[in-house]
């Protein structure tokens, strides 16, 4: 009997999981789930109110509504959620999806500001082509570039064959992969993944069968699944995979069972392994170098101030910001001691420029560095005076730095101490225009 394919959890990615062996899709009419409605063979489009069939042994049923199971948000949406919370938690630098699919949760990771780089694998080759574009950078994020450098590369290959570019990585996660590799995969997967790979951590999420008679007519979830396994048995295994690799492993879950059925246990259950502090012999360095299995299909690299040109144009953008509020500053104060019998004198806090909110640290640091002046026409800023504001010292050079990054875009003084600007321009405003 054919199950219930597991894109009735993943509406954009119905064949996310045709990871093993590459099979074609297959093809079963009413298998959606618009909003993450799992009825085992059925589905009920909440919004529309809509009772869809689906294909059961070659035969058309329908199920009561009433035996809807409803997860909110999306069960999909759950397990990615929880891989985004351990990245939290955790700050992971490289991290790696086996299984990726259409690679939505890698496109979930590509924010965090701790990963340098993101690496997805799987068996379709014509799915990765097609989702590569989702991961690329968009126009905001050369505008405001990342602090750290971020790497995304898309390989098409197995997850039970060896490539000595995953090693080393803080995360691997393998998201609803195992029950579709056949036995024999099966039993390399630890082989490659925890012994060869040897990741800080693996997160492996798979189907809990002791969920199935929720569901009606259900003996698998996806006709691709070689297996489903109890509690028991996902936890037999993997202790066993933690005790031979040197892990401790932890189990949980997503997709919390409905009012009378806790017995059951999640949806989804879920094992987090952590490698152990004591080392295991390393394999030996013709094993773990140069062995590069896998096609490389997309790879991108984003902007970061790491990067000398993007860090220049970051810089210098900031930078003439900061000059040109500053300018109008001292304008509005010359205006001020200007005004006819106003025996006040103006020296607004240091600090303030045109409604800016600083920090009290913020303030004692601008207030401690070199006060801007006049030489003439000309309106001077101290280097120093322009690092202290927020903007410009988090982008953490020194004055050094700044003068030879700026050096060719603005005019300095003669020592270099200073960026120096006319203080008038013909577009400013003046009283006496009026």
């Amino acid at each position: 009997m054919a199950g219930l394919r597991k894109s009735s959890e993943d509406p954009e990615g119905a064949e996310r999981r045709r990871k093993a062996q590459g099979q074609p899709r297959c093809g079963q009419p009413g298998i959606s789930c618009e909003k993450g409605l799992f009825v085992g063979n059925k589905m009920e489009v909440a919004e529309k109110n809509i009772l869809c069939n689906s294909v059961v042994g070659g035969n058309f049923e329908e199920v009561c509504p009433e035996k809807v199971i409803k997860f909110k948000p999306p069960l999909y949406k759950q397990r990615y959620q929880f891989v985004r919370d351990l990245v939290d938690r955790h700050e992971p630098k490289k991290v790696a999806d086996l299984g990726c699919g259409d690679a939505k949760l890698l496109k979930l990771l590509k924010i965090y500001p701790c990963i340098q780089l993101l690496v997805g694998v799987d068996i379709n080759e014509e799915k990765l082509h097609s989702n590569g574009h989702h991961l690329s950078p968009y126009l905001g994020e050369f505008v405001k570039p990342r602090e750290l450098d971020l790497t995304v590369t898309l390989y098409h290959g197995s997850v039970v064959e060896r490539d000595s570019r995953l090693l080393g990585f803080d995360l691997i996660t393998c998201i609803e992969l195992i029950e579709h590799l056949n036995s024999d995969d099966l039993a390399r997967f630890p082989e490659v993944v925890f012994g060869y790979l040897s990741p800080a951590m693996v997160v492996i999420s798979t189907p809990n069968a002791e969920f199935n008679p929720l569901f009606p007519t259900v003996t698998l979830r996806d006709a691709d699944h070689k297996f489903e396994w109890s509690r028991m048995e996902f936890e037999t295994w993997a202790s066993r995979v933690a005790n031979r690799y040197n892990y401790c492993v932890e189990f949980t879950g997503v997709g919390t069972p409905p009012d009378g059925s806790e017995h059951v246990g999640y949806c989804t259950q879920i094992g987090v392994f952590r490698k152990n502090s004591g080392k295991l012999a390393e394999p030996c360095i013709s094993q773990q170098h140069d062995q590069h299995v896998y096609k490389a299909v997309y790879t991108t690299s984003y902007p970061s101030l790491q990067q000398e040109k993007v860090l220049k144009f970051v810089l210098i953008g900031e930078l003439l910001i900061q000059v040109e509020r500053l300018r109008l500053r001292h304008q509005r104060m010359l205006r001020e001691q200007e005004r006819p019998g106003d025996t006040e004198d103006f020296s607004p806090a240091a600090h303030l420029l045109l409604g800016a909110v600083f920090t009290e640290a913020e303030k004692a640091r601008i207030e401690n560095s070199p006060q801007p002046f006049c030489e003439g026409e000309k309106f001077c800023i101290p280097l120093r005076r322009l690092l202290a504001y927020p903007k410009l010292h988090r982008l953490c050079v020194d004055e050094e730095r700044m003068r030879s990054l700026i050096a060719d875009s603005v005019c300095l003084s003669g020592d270099g101490s200073a960026v120096v600007v006319d203080l008038h321009n013909s577009w400013d405003y003046r009283p006496e225009d009026n």
